[in-house]
């Protein structure tokens, strides 16, 4: 199968690409719209895409293009612990360092270790923490560091002067697998977390009282709900629709009756899935 993932090579997505599909091709994609396109043109069978992480929150792009793209579904979701280290050229010193690059979230994440340790050193935003990584690599001339992740530094030769920088313990990012088939996904070789379903819903019109009847479909029930948030339709202030996830396996009767009732009273349904989720190495 071909696989494509938010690239390039050594970012964390690869990462978790490479222990959910270790036997198959691998295709870098410069941004997550290109992910889901490969995978709606047919030009990849499935792709990795990061959907949330626990510190910086909701990639929303993830979000948008799951409810943009109605073909696409998710298979299985990885969790991952994050480990930023800061690394330099291997002939080059951090005293002299002038400034770090990473992407956006890494340096977010790692702020409060950068700004104790390094707090003169300027920072600056680039593409990925891999694309970093290779940055400084390849400009041994340049009083520069990356924020990135250990495999990186592996395959871009780079030498480590701080382990573990990020201000967390607890940072771990989600990453969702999808594709344009329904169908589950299975790792014997991987922890198994749990099973959830996925949905997103739309309210037709702003009334009183419109999400508390969505809810009550669930509630009722006694469906446990582990995520709801709203995202912006981009139709105007106000309007938004939600990403809701239903903890356990999926039930026939007890689930698909639930759909039937928010259909029952206008919600526009999409339906993701039902899918594992998994433990991955960081």
């Amino acid at each position: 199968m071909k696989i494509a993932f938010l690239g390039p090579h050594a970012s964390f997505t690869q990462l978790a690409a490479t222990q959910l599909f270790p036997d198959d091709e691998l295709l870098p994609q410069a941004n997550i719209l290109d992910c889901f396109n490969a995978v709606n043109r047919g030009e990849a069978d499935k792709a990795v895409v990061p959907l949330e992480n626990s510190i910086e929150g909701t990639v929303s792009m993830t979000l948008d293009y799951l409810y943009k793209t109605p073909s696409i579904k998710i298979e299985a979701e990885g969790v991952m612990p994050i480990a930023h280290h800061l690394m330099i050229h291997p002939e080059n010193n951090m005293e002299d360092v002038e400034k770090i690059f990473s992407h956006p979230q890494a340096l977010a994440q790692s702020f409060h270790f950068l700004d104790t340790e390094y707090k003169n050193i300027a920072r600056q935003d680039f593409s990925s923490t891999a694309a970093a990584a290779k940055y400084v690599s390849e400009n041994r001339d340049l009083k520069i560091a990356a924020v990135a992740n250990q495999f990186a530094a592996n395959l871009y030769g780079l030498k480590i002067v701080n382990r573990n920088i990020q201000d967390f313990e607890q940072n771990h990012t989600r990453f969702i697998v999808i594709s344009k088939e329904q169908s589950k996904y299975n790792n014997d070789h991987l922890e198994v977390l749990g099973e959830k379903s996925g949905m997103l819903i739309n309210l037709p019109e702003d009334h009183p009282g419109g999400l508390h009847q969505v809810l009550s479909v669930f509630a009722w029930r006694k469906m446990n709900l582990s995520k709801i948030e709203s995202r912006t339709l981009k139709t105007g202030l106000g309007n938004y629709f939600f990403f809701i996830n239903v903890q356990g396996k999926w039930e026939d009767v007890l689930h698909g009756n639930a759909l039937l009732e928010l259909q029952s009273i206008n919600a526009e349904v999409d339906f993701l899935g039902n899918y594992k989720e998994f433990l991955l190495e960081s």
